[in-house]
Order: structure tokens, then sequence, then C-alpha cells
């Protein structure tokens, strides 16, 4: 099968298409024909090895996981042999390892059916993004009815499914971002748009209840001028940043957790895992029509170093999907 190769860390011209040997299922897998994957942040820091200390995980000299790619929407062909609910023929979607290819192996726990009424290209930008927005809002701060919010990094994959997840749960929502995305992030339901180039939202005088930073380029003090007294910031930091460095944004995660016994405002990191009740409810919320994945662009999979090369440079929109 085709697939986007890494043999090193370095830039989006590490990336190669090859021919590898198609993956088999292991008992509490399913085999999918992909067709469709996005570009995360997460392929971003898992190409470049970046910050180092997270090359602890990702392989010390070069990376464990050869073939980029995170999430994924397809068609099954083939499952293991303690795998229930799935059967060939399904139309899934997930996460799992090694998506910029032809097939993958995903976990059963990790896949489920795709949403009816998506595209495979809409139903690929929905698991990572979503599951990381959904756990960050509902489970890390407890979101409910009623709450102000403010999403830092609005305009990303992350931050266009967190302002959607948001406005689900009944809360006002308030989205940074840079002047091009404004009308973006309004279409997808922002109740206000602040521009970071015109206005800083640390110095506003506004505050809110819950703050939801998925950029880490500001300082906690900052993040905690933003927040009421007794509210909720979820550091994420998993953004694409100026590479090169040893911790990146786990600074702020890490001052974050020592600050945080001492001041009465509670400072929490998001920390996201794969589960399929999480993509259920992911699902459910798309086929009511609260959440709708915003797709700038598509590469096919022999531009997929293009794909995370416009990540990277141009900021992407939204979501970046990868077509096989």
């Amino acid at each position: 099968m085709k697939a986007v190769v890494q043999d090193r860390y370095g830039s989006a011209d590490t990336l190669e298409l090859r021919e590898v040997e198609q993956p088999v299922p292991a008992a509490d897998e399913v085999l999918v024909r992909v067709h469709a994957a996005s570009v995360n942040a997460y392929d971003w820091h898992y190409l470049h090895g970046d910050p180092k200390i997270a090359r602890l995980s990702f392989g010390p000299r070069a990376p464990k996981v050869r073939i980029r790619g995170r999430d994924f929407a397809g068609r099954v062909e083939a499952v293991g042999d303690r795998v229930k609910g799935l059967r060939p023929g399904d139309e899934v979607y997930g996460e799992a390892d090694g998506t910029f290819a032809e097939f993958v192996c995903a976990k059963d726990s990790e896949t489920d059916l795709k949403p009816a009424g998506l595209s495979f290209e809409q139903a690929a930008a929905m698991p990572l993004a979503a599951n990381t927005a959904l756990i960050g809002l509902r489970d890390v701060a407890g979101l409910r009815a009623g709450q102000s919010v403010l999403v830092n990094g609005a305009s990303g994959g992350v931050g266009s499914f967190a302002i959607q997840i948001a406005k689900a749960y009944g809360t006002e929502v308030t989205a940074v971002c840079g002047a091009r995305n404004v009308e973006l992030v309004g279409s997808l339901g922002a109740d206000q748009v602040v521009d970071y180039t015109r206005e800083d939202f640390a110095r506003a005088g506004r505050r809110y209840d819950v703050v939801l930073d998925l950029v880490g380029n500001r300082s906690l003090g900052d993040l905690r001028r933003a927040t009421t007294p007794t509210g909720t910031i979820v550091l994420s930091g998993g953004g694409v940043y100026e590479g090169g460095s040893v911790l990146g944004p786990m600074r702020l995660l890490v001052g974050g957790r020592l600050v945080s016994p001492f001041v009465r405002q509670r400072v929490l990191q998001l920390l996201a895992r794969a589960s399929k009740e999480n993509l259920t409810a992911l699902r459910e919320l798309a086929e009511a029509g609260k959440i709708a994945p915003a797709v700038e662009r598509t590469y096919p999979l022999g531009e997929a170093a293009e794909a995370i090369r416009h990540l990277e440079v141009e900021h992407a929109r939204a979501k970046i999907v990868v077509t096989v």
C-alpha cells in the first residue's frame, strides 16, 4: 500500500510517499481502507520532534511511528476476533497512528460509525480536534449552561470545534483569532470575536468563567486576568509555534500546575484521549446539526507534506484534510 513515511525528524521535506506493507488487524482492531485523514498540530510536533522533551515518547533519535497522520474516515475491510458492533463495509471514523496511508489498523475502542450526512472528508476532520475540544470543555472545565467562555486560538482545528461545542452547551462564547479569521469564527457561532491584532483580551477588562487556551503564547498572569476569581483556565498549548525549543508550551503547563494550589481559580491541563464513547457523542452532535467541520482545503495523499507545510506556514483556518 502507499503511505507517507518519515525516517528522521525535520521539516515536511523529510516525508516521502512509499510502498509499505499493508497492516494486519489484531484481535481488538479493525482494518480500515482510508478515504480521508486530517492534518493536526500533533503531526507537526511529531514531524519536528518538538518540543525536544517530547522525544522521550516520540522516539529519542527518530520517530517510532514512521507513518504520519492521526485521524481518519473510511470503510471497514476486516475486523479482529474480539471486535463487536463493527463489520466489513461499515463507514467509520476515529483515531489511530499512521493514517496518511491507504489502509490503517485502528483499535475498536477508538473507532465509531461515521456521522450520517457527513462526507469522508468532513468526518476525517473531527476525531482528534473535536475530541480535544469536547474533553477540554465538558470534562476538564465542567462546562455548564449560562457560563461565559473565551477560546484563545479559536480559528484552528480544535478552536473551531470548541466554539460550536460551547454553544451546544448553552454558553456565551468569545473567540480570539487573527483579522483574516474573524468572519469564519463568527459563522461558527461565536457571540463576540476578538481580533488579537487590534485588542488584547487580557487587558480589555472583561472576565470569563472558562478560558480555554489552545495557543500557549500568553503568560499565566494574562490568562488569569481574563478569568473570573473562581473561574477555570484550561491549558492545552498544543498548537503550532516557532520550533526548536526544549520545553515549548510545556513551560506554561508546568507553571499552571505549580501555581494551581495557591489560587482560587482552577488552572487545569487538557490531556485528550480517544474513545469510542466520545466519538459517539460527537457523532450525535453532528447528526443533530450542532457541530459541523469547517474544512479550509484538501490535498491528495501524495501532497501530504504540502498539507502539513500549509498548516505550519499559513496557520490554516479550521481543518486541512488529506484525501486517499
